[in-house]
């Protein structure tokens, strides 16, 4: 199939992101005010992408990032490397005191009727401080870039941090790079940054210059500001209203080529029904249903991103690469933390229908 554009076949990276590393604190089942424990894990949505394709899908991955020289700075740099990810760093020096700061996401697990919370501490982030300049594009993408990455909440976090997503589409475009953007809207973050106004006015700008977009008809409709048909859909699973809004989308985009997003109906905080849909270039896809028992649900939609954008990548077909994404977004859901532990045989096996019977 065409896709209405065509992935370089060559690159010193397989795929290159733009974004915030954080570190997640998770007490597990345990709401925050009783906790006396936690775990700490490493993530970022643009991160999440390029660790889930170097670790699962063997695919060479770099991420630009603020990092601060201080011992939380150095924890998130270990996990970096252990995920074979390529770091390229605007380095801050922490004051002892005040920062930067690498950011803080809280996050419990919630467990059956009750939901997980998630609240952030981004005070004085030293990633919501880069800005145009501060990486040498030209040097980067020079070396060949084949797909570039970027997302939402790091455009949300200061305003240059959204010139500085634009300034890295341009120069990707530029260079031949495919360029993907998860819209990834969160209320939370533009309601201190200047609202639903600001977020519509900076991630329209961004997406003038994106190829592939990952979000929902809500993400494209509060982020965005586009509206679509008056559809009513029988369920959370149904595509239909997400495929009415693809008129809209290319008629306001015409650079975009494919839209992409998981679909999930919550019955209960461990137990999701799990789907995803594409459009891609004209072409409607929709992968099947699994009934999930959800582990740890945060990082599933990058699981599915990460796993989408691979099947392109390899030259996969869009019902294959959707197969993919689905597959090791639902598996990701199984594991601790916000980043793969699957292997790419695990991820295959599961798309081409396979179940959770004892492997011996």
């Amino acid at each position: 199939m065409n896709l209405g554009f065509e992935v370089p076949q060559k690159g010193a990276l397989d795929l290159l992101s733009l974004g915030a590393l954080v570190h997640r604190i998770d007490p597990g089942i345990i709401p925050f005010r009783k906790a006396t424990e936690v775990k700490i894990h490493v993530s970022g949505g643009e991160f999440n992408v390029a660790a889930n394709l170097s670790d699962c899908f063997v695919q060479r991955t770099a991420i630009a990032s603020a990092m601060v020289k201080y011992p939380i700075g150095d924890l998130i740099a270990e996990r970096v490397r252990g995920m074979g990810v390529r770091p390229i760093y605007r380095m801050f020096e922490h004051d002892g005191v005040r920062g930067p700061n690498m950011a803080t996401v809280y996050s419990d697990r919630g467990l059956g009727v009750r939901a997980p919370v998630v609240f952030y501490n981004r005070c004085n982030e030293a990633a919501a401080q880069l800005k145009p300049g501060d990486f040498d594009w030209t040097a980067i993408f020079g070396e060949g870039v084949r797909w570039f990455h970027s997302g939402g909440i790091f455009a949300a976090l200061s305003e240059t941090t959204a010139e500085l997503v634009i300034e890295a589409m341009k120069a990707a475009r530029k260079a031949g790079a495919i360029t993907s953007f998860d819209l990834n809207y969160r209320e939370k973050l533009w309601k201190i940054s200047g609202g639903i106004d600001r977020a519509q006015s900076v991630l329209s700008a961004i997406v003038e210059n994106v190829d592939v977009l990952v979000g929902n008809e809500e993400d494209l409709q509060k982020g965005l500001g586009l509206t679509g048909p008056e559809v009513h859909t029988k369920s959370k699973l149904d595509p239909t209203a997400f495929f009415a809004m693809m008129g809209t989308v290319v008629q306001r985009f015409p650079n975009v080529k494919a839209v992409a997003t998981t679909l999930r109906e919550v019955h209960s905080t461990n137990h999701h029904s799990w789907s995803a849909v594409a459009w891609v270039n004209g072409q409607q896809l929709h992968a099947p249903t699994a009934e999930l028992t959800v582990y740890d649900r945060v990082g599933g939609g990058d699981g599915f991103a990460s796993g989408f954008i691979y099947g392109l990548l390899a030259g996969e077909a869009p019902e294959e690469a959707i197969k993919l994404g689905w597959a090791h977004g639902a598996l990701l859901t199984t594991f601790p933390g916000d980043t793969t532990m699957a292997t790419l045989e695990q991820v295959k096996a599961f798309a081409a229908g396979g179940s959770a019977r004892i492997q011996r």
